[in-house]
């Protein structure tokens, strides 16, 4: 069997990453792509030999008889789409932010419950093996309660939020554009384009939801959060302490630093230098052997995964819906206290 995908929103991801890795695999074939643009879908089909091309998800949807669909539209519109493939009987790969409001991470949540079927947001190191087994420790009860976590994520995008060109994507096919990443009005901003990955990563690993947030920003060139810091609570009481940075040097690279303190230990969890550390009261100590190669971040390893999903093979889906819902309500709730100087409840 060969899955049949389609996909929504032709862009630099879906054709630099999305098509690509699908195509190097066997679980898979895309088979239909889609976009307002038809400019877009031409270029893209043309050069990747896809015969499937279209201008509306439900004429792809009713046409096609697909296995699965990935979501890369714009950040705003990704909420629609998703639903719609999935009352089609879809399995689905959504793009991080899994949706921008509260309301719509939920929806999709619940749409993905009714249908039976996946949604897997493609926060990359949710999916590795070391991330399997720090969950395994929480799981296990090798920290004991969570009481309190440490969140912090850096990027190498000084560029894309502050609307200029990315740097390293000027020979791709198409390239981000800043009304998706740098336009305040259309969801643009560090916390949702990046912060969805390292707080994925310690809701997955951690299994927490989130009651309230207090956030702060700085702004970049077109008025964008450059910078977040929030601290949040934790619907069990435990503390978060959240924040992100986009402007590393782009010869440093991506860098998330996890700690989750609990009543009987620690995790340490960094990409960049590669850790994993368990660290007991009890001194019952253990890590795994990580180097900065394998700890990087693999853009194309959820891609394989949901290709694998829709194959019908097992797999486990480590940033699902439900997931994805908690890091899009607790983000909502981060800019609208930045917006308001309040404590912000989730979905209030």
């Amino acid at each position: 069997m060969t899955a049949r995908i389609g996909i929504v929103g032709i862009g630099w991801w879906a054709t630099f990453n999305h098509i690509p890795t699908i195509q190097a695999g066997t679980d898979a074939e895309v088979v239909a792509i889609c976009d307002l643009d038809a400019d877009r879908v031409r270029i893209a089909g043309d050069r990747f030999g896809i015969a499937g091309r279209y201008g509306d998800v439900a004429q792809m949807l009713a046409a096609e008889n697909l296995d699965g669909v990935m979501i890369s539209t714009p950040h705003i519109h990704h909420t629609a789409p998703a639903i719609a493939a999935l009352e089609a009987g879809c399995h689905v790969l959504v793009e991080k932010p899994m949706a921008t409001t509260a309301a719509d991470g939920r929806a999709i949540a619940a749409a993905a419950a009714k249908a039976g079927r996946e949604v897997l947001v493609p926060t990359g190191l949710n999916f590795t093996a070391y991330t399997a087994k720090a969950k395994a420790w929480v799981q296990e009860g090798r920290i004991g309660t969570i009481r309190h976590g440490v969140c912090q994520m850096g990027s190498p995008l000084d560029d894309l939020f502050s609307g200029k060109p990315m740097l390293e994507t000027a020979d791709h096919l198409f390239r981000p554009p800043a009304s998706t990443w740098a336009d305040p009005a259309k969801a643009g901003g560090y916390a949702w384009g990046q912060m969805s990955h390292s707080l994925a990563w310690l809701t997955w690993v951690a299994d927490l939801t989130y009651d309230s947030v207090f956030a702060m920003d700085v702004k970049s060139p077109t008025g964008v959060d450059y910078y977040d810091a929030a601290i949040a609570r934790a619907t069990n009481g435990a503390t978060v302490s959240i924040s992100g940075a986009s402007t590393v040097p782009k010869h440093v690279g991506m860098h998330t630093d996890v700690r989750i303190y609990g009543s009987e230990g620690m995790i340490t969890f960094s990409n960049l230098p590669a850790v994993l550390e368990l660290r007991r009261l009890d001194g019952q100590d253990a890590s795994v052997p990580l180097n900065d190669l394998e700890a990087g971040y693999d853009g194309a390893l959820p891609v394989r995964i949901f290709a694998a999903l829709c194959n019908g093979k097992p797999v486990t889906n480590a940033s699902n819906a439900e997931c994805g819902a908690r890091v899009t309500e607790t983000l909502d709730a981060l800019y609208r206290s930045a917006a308001s100087g309040q404590l912000e409840r989730i979905g209030g």
